[in-house]
C-alpha cells in the first residue's frame, strides 16, 4: 500500500517579479514501511517538499495524498487530525530546555488531555525503546546532541505516528553518533512498521538507512528508484556529484586534478571483492593506471567498495580494460569533467 503519493506538486513563494518556485511538478511515491531518503544539496527544496507532506506548507498546485487520503480536500479539523499522525524530528531537537527528559516525552501526550499517569507509563516506554531509560530525570541540557535526539524520537513516537519525518537529524551530530541514531531509526522500523521519509544532504546517511531514495535539484526530481541501483547506476548529474562527495566536502576536485584522463568509476560486489581485481589487471595489461579515489561505503547494510581509476593513453588498452573488468562482475560508469 502506498503511505503518501505526491502528484504533480508545486510551491511557489512571493508574487511575480520576486516569485521563486521552490518545488516543480514533484511526483513521488513512498510505500508503507518504506525508509525513504530524499536528497540534495542546500537550496534545492528538500525541506519545503517534506512541510508539504503535512501540509504546513500548502502546494500552489498539485496534490498529497497519506494513506488514501487528499490532504488538500480535508477540513482544518480533519487536517490536525491527519497530521497526529505524522510526526517530525528536526536538527535543532526542539526540546523544552525547562523540563526533564520524561515530561518532554509527556508533552504531546498531556496535550491530547490523557491522563498524567498513563501519559507518563507510556513515556517510560519510549525511552526504554531510545535506550534512555536512565536520564528520564536529566535535562536537556545535560544531555550529549545524540542523546537529545534521541528524546526527540521518543516524543515524536508518543502519538503513535504512522509516518516519521526527519529534517536533516542527524546533520549537527558527529559520524559516530549518527550511525547510533540511524540505527535507532531502522530498529523503530523494523519493531512499529513505522514509515520514515530521511531529508538529508549527506549520501552516507541515505545509503546506511534508506531502502529507496529521491534526488532533487532545484525544486525537481531528477532521479529516484532503488538506493542500490542509484549508488550503482546514477543516471543524472546531482546523483553523481552526490555519490562523488563525503560528508557534505565535494570529492570531485580531487577526480578533476588530473585533466584528459579518461576516468571510470567502479562499485565492488558481491561477485568481484574476492580477486585482486586491480592488480591483476595492471599484470595483464602491463600498464599502470591512476587510482584517484577509493572508498568504501555501507549500503543498505552492505559494505560497497567504490574506486575512481584514471586509465593509460590509448583508446584501444582503455576499451580493454574496461571490458576485463565489466567481465569480472564490476558496476562501472565513466566520469565525466562536468561531475
Amino acid at each position: 500500500m502506498s503511505e503518501i503519493v505526491v502528484k504533480n506538486l508545486s510551491k511557489t513563494f512571493g508574487q511575480t517579479a520576486s516569485k521563486v518556485d521552490a518545488l516543480k511538478d514533484i511526483n513521488l511515491t513512498i510505500e508503507t514501511g518504506d525508509i525513504y531518503g530524499i536528497i540534495g544539496m542546500s537550496g534545492a527544496g528538500k525541506s519545503t517538499i517534506v512541510r508539504c507532506f503535512n501540509f504546513l506548507e500548502k502546494p500552489t498546485s498539485g496534490e498529497v495524498w497519506i494513506g488514501g487520503k487528499n490532504l488538500g480536500s480535508l477540513s482544518e479539523q480533519e487536517l490536525r487530525k491527519e497530521r497526529s499522525e505524522i510526526a517530525m524530528i528536526f536538527q535543532g531537537f526542539n526540546l523544552l530546555m525547562q523540563k526533564n527528559v520524561l515530561d518532554n516525552v509527556c508533552f504531546p501526550l498531556r496535550l491530547q488531555k490523557i491522563s498524567k499517569k498513563q501519559a507518563r507509563s507510556k513515556a517510560k516506554e519510549l525511552l526504554e525503546l531510545v535506550g534512555l531509560s536512565d536520564k528520564e530525570k536529566a535535562y536537556p541540557a545535560q544531555l550529549s546532541g545524540g542523546q537529545r535526539q534521541r528524546v526527540a524520537i521518543a516524543r515524536a513516537l508518543a502519538n503513535n505516528p504512522r509516518i516519521l519525518l526527519c529534517d536533516e537529524a542527524t546533520s549537527a551530530l558527529d559520524p559516530q553518533t549518527t550511525s547510533s541514531i540511524l540505527s535507532l531509526l531502522k530498529d523503530i522500523n523494523q519493531k512499529l512498521g513505522i514509515t520514515i521519509v530521511v531529508i538529508t544532504h549527506q549520501m552516507s546517511v541515505v545509503s546506511e538507512i534508506c531502502n529507496k531514495v529521491a534526488i532533487i535539484e532545484k525544486g525537481q526530481v531528477v532521479e529516484n528508484g532503488l538506493v542500490e541501483d542509484v549508488f550503482n547506476h546514477p543516471k543524472s548529474n546531482a546523483a553523481r556529484e552526490l555519490i562523488l562527495r563525503r560528508d557534505g566536502e565535494s570529492q570531485a576536485g580531487t577526480v578533476e586534478t588530473l585533466n584528459g584522463e579518461r576516468k571510470i568509476r567502479i562499485v565492488f560486489t558481491d561477485n568481484s571483492s574476492f580477486e585482486p581485481v586491480i592488480a591483476n589487471m595492471v599484470l595483464k595489461f602491463q600498464t599502470p593506471v591512476n587510482i584517484l579515489r577509493a572508498d568504501t561505503r555501507n549500503v543498505g547494510g552492505i559494505a560497497k567498495g567504490e574506486m575512481i581509476l584514471g586509465l593509460p593513453e590509448g583508446k584501444d588498452v582503455q576499451d580493454n580494460i574496461i571490458s576485463y573488468l565489466t567481465e569480472r562482475g564490476l558496476e562501472l560508469e565513466e566520469v565525466t569533467e562536468d561531475v
